[in-house]
């Protein structure tokens, strides 16, 4: 083992005891023991309610019944603002092409549950939880005052703050990994554990207001998932770099999460009003969806691709990491 990694190793071990010591992120495990049995049941229920109005468990008659519901909406009401419009009929052309490619868009299972629990998770849900274990893990040291001690020791501060944030990384795959596995285990009780092998589509493009399907394929589930589960890892990453920046340049934990959290939740509501920004592309909340671009969805900002976001995400996480420790490595943090 180099040198290098001699130094460094003793001080991630030393980060993990601490934040285990915090108990944040055994708070984080029981919101998620708690929340995903109550989703379980939420889409237990809808389905149940589904199959009992229309008198059949077809997925062909349910998956009928939503496109008329919604074209019936369109028609219906002139109220329905553009960009929301556009997303319903969007919603329609693909829900109808699963219909002449005979694919079931949602089968009622534990790894179906799992996908789009995470679709759903990755624009607010997960940031959010990352953001709580990141936000103190240098102004929590300044708070309290221990960082003067961890100073004093001969290793040099970018060291530091290196182990810091690996250790963040590694906690944040942690946050990722075990929702899949909650999402799966607990999904799966109540819709049953089959599904890996159906097939999704993928690879639906908005081009302007036409949906474009000449990419369109089937592709397994277990597939899908693992792209899926990928995209939303990098995203949640970002949010880790970017709250360790906070970290560094505020001292207040409080004011920390709340600079974090404030962020992801205008972010959110952003994202249902930014259709008419386009400036809102750089901003690192409107690409954190990054889910969207596998299952066609309707992007924030009109012509995002996949691509642009992985880059502006990219470019706001290096900034966060160049800011934090050229801050972390010049301040007078013992004073």
């Amino acid at each position: 083992m180099s040198s290098w990694s001699f130094g460094l190793y003793p001080l991630v071990c030393n980060e993990t005891i601490k934040m285990m010591r915090k108990r944040r992120f055994l708070v984080i495990v029981l919101i998620l023991l708690v929340l995903i049995p109550i989703f379980s049941y939420a889409q237990m229920r809808i389905s149940q309610e589904s199959q009992k109005q229309l008198g059949t468990s077809d997925w062909r008659l349910k998956t009928e019944q939503q496109v008329k519901e919604i074209t019936n909406r369109l028609s219906g009401s002139r109220t329905i603002p553009g960009s929301w419009r556009q997303q319903m009929e969007l919603q329609v052309k693909q829900l109808q092409y699963a219909l002449d490619k005979n694919i079931n868009p949602a089968t009622p299972n534990g790894v179906t549950f799992t996908r789009e629990f995470m679709i759903n998770a990755i624009g607010l849900f997960l940031p959010l939880m990352v953001a709580v274990i990141a936000a103190d893990l240098v102004s929590g040291e300044q708070s309290a005052g221990t960082i003067k001690l961890l100073l004093t020791r001969p290793v040099s501060r970018w060291r530091i703050l290196l182990s810091k944030l690996l250790t963040l990384i590694m906690f944040t795959s942690l946050i990722v990994l075990l929702t899949g596995i909650f999402c799966y285990l607990i999904g799966g009780g109540f819709f049953g554990y089959r599904g890996w092998t159906e097939p999704v589509l993928s690879g639906f493009r908005i081009i302007g207001d036409q949906l474009d399907t000449s990419a369109v394929r089937a592709i397994p589930q277990w597939r899908f998932i693992l792209m899926e589960f990928g995209l939303a890892w990098f995203s949640c990453v970002v949010v880790a770099c970017l709250s360790l920046m906070v970290s560094v340049l505020v001292r207040s934990t409080a004011a920390a999460m709340g600079i974090m959290m404030a962020a992801l939740i205008a972010g959110s509501i952003l994202s249902a009003m930014a259709s008419s920004w386009h400036s809102a592309k750089y901003l690192f909340m409107i690409n954190l969806q990054t889910t969207d671009f596998l299952t066609g969805s309707q992007t924030p900002v009109p012509g995002l691709t996949i691509g642009f976001s992985l880059a502006v995400l990219g470019i706001w996480a290096l900034a966060g990491l160049i800011i934090a420790f050229a801050v972390f490595t010049r301040r007078d943090i013992l004073n």
